[in-house]
């Protein structure tokens, strides 16, 4: 599989941080595998219109991080995996996530409200609040 790359100049994230990302997702779901060829330096910097020392920083960093390695005239190359063996049990947890997305789509959230919605309860603190469990106020008194 070749990876396409995009950049959203609109995240605040620096564009070399958004290849790696890109990649290191790429091979967490199981989208790129060890001896997978990355684009060109060249190609991915025509393709996204960036400098390609951004590309070339993006790509020492997943070298660094032992997920890819560079042969000399061949071009660059996955040599790392951030899969894991739970990954056949991706599928079903993609198929009920797009199932949450279209209900949320259904009541009228934005792709920016569905995203702000996702981030805090990503990352909100684990388990139920107080109140869920039925230990939160009772009366208007105690609240």
């Amino acid at each position: 599989m070749v990876i396409e790359f995009h950049l959203d100049a609109r995240s605040g994230v620096a564009p070399y941080l958004q290849l790696v990302h890109q990649v290191r997702r790429a091979l967490r779901l199981g989208l790129l595998f060890e001896g997978d060829r990355l684009p060109t330096v060249k190609e991915v910097a025509a393709k996204v219109a960036i400098n390609p020392n951004t590309v070339l920083k993006a790509y020492r960093e997943l070298e660094y991080e032992g997920l890819v390695a560079k042969k000399p005239g061949v071009g660059t190359f996955v040599s790392g995996t951030l899969g894991d063996a739970s990954l056949s049990e991706h599928e079903p947890l993609r198929r009920e996530l797009a199932r949450w997305l279209e209900r949320a789509r259904s009541a009228g959230l934005d792709e920016e409200s569905i995203e702000a919605l996702f981030q805090a309860t990503f990352l909100a603190p684990s388990g139920p609040s107080p109140v869920e469990e039925g230990q939160g106020p009772s009366t208007a008194e105690e609240r």
